[in-house]
């Protein structure tokens, strides 16, 4: 179970919606890592998140587990914890890809558009249909739950048609995780970096039990350009993962644990982009 919840924090950071985080700030976690003593500071996850367009395509990923922290282990942990330790440094590969899909311009009302002015400075208003890049959730989760559990292990990947922050992985015996995002922030320290957070509510279904928590996703991507000027293009990427786990308010340890995690994972990420 504790296997499953981690591949889906894992899903989200790499199909992580438009609040753009104060500058530097999730930077500035990632480096403090394994410190982290709070969740960061998000708002309320609304439509999806829009990557740069050097992410668009498909690729070919590797990541690894490098390194694991309870911090307030052995009086906290989550379950899995110690199993766990057999896949650091263990690499696994999928596949994943970012697409554009057009964009309808923001309704404008006057004479409150004066007052409330967009967020989004990219969307225009000349009635115009603009691409934005995003993750393919059903593909990316699909393809990464295969890659650490097994070809047999998973049954489907599906998001909520209404709700693209709401996902649910089916599993044989009965069994599904649901994944809803609740709240997220990025931040672009240049043109080629890209920092996104989410916050997630997961629930465990099975016949004979229901298991809560709360996961962050933060990641970092690094573009790697080849080739000059006009000519350069995105190869490869590299990143740096964290899944930080929160105890639900239902658990006993909540209190106890104050708004700790009670578990991180580190990732090393590389994205390798696939020949058409």
């Amino acid at each position: 179970m504790k296997k499953l919840i981690l591949i889906v924090g894992l899903i989200w950071g790499l199909i992580l919606g438009e609040t753009e985080a104060q500058a530097g700030q999730l930077a500035d976690r990632l480096s403090a890592f394994p410190n982290w003593n709070h969740k960061p500071t998000v708002q309320a996850a609304t439509g999806d998140l829009y990557y740069p367009e050097w992410m668009e395509g498909e690729w070919e990923v590797t990541s690894t587990l490098v390194d694991r922290v309870a911090p307030l282990a052995p009086k906290i942990t989550t379950p899995g914890f110690k199993n766990n330790s057999k896949r650091l440094n263990q690499p696994i590969q999928f596949q994943v890809r970012f697409k554009a899909v057009e964009l309808l311009p923001k309704l404008q009302i006057f004479p409150l558009s004066l007052f409330f002015p967009q967020q989004d400075s990219d969307q225009q208003n000349d009635g115009k249909i603009y691409p934005k890049i995003v993750g393919d959730r059903a593909f990316n989760g699909f393809n990464i739950s295969q890659a650490t559990l097994g070809e047999n292990a998973i049954l489907s990947v599906k998001v909520d048609p209404t709700n693209p922050n709401r996902q649910i992985t089916v599993l044989p015996g009965n069994l599904q995780l649901i994944s809803t995002v609740t709240g997220r922030s990025y931040e672009m320290p240049s043109d080629d970096q890209f920092i996104a957070t989410e916050i997630s509510q997961q629930v465990f279904e099975s016949p004979s039990l229901i298991y809560l928590n709360e996961v962050e996703t933060t990641t970092a991507y690094q573009a790697e350009f080849e080739g000059m000027g006009a000519q350069s293009q995105v190869k490869s990427i590299v990143g740096e993962q964290v899944t930080a786990v929160y105890l639900s308010p239902k658990d006993p340890n909540f209190f106890a644990a104050s708004g700790h995690p009670v578990t991180l994972y580190r990732y090393q990420l590389r994205l390798v982009k696939k020949e058409k």
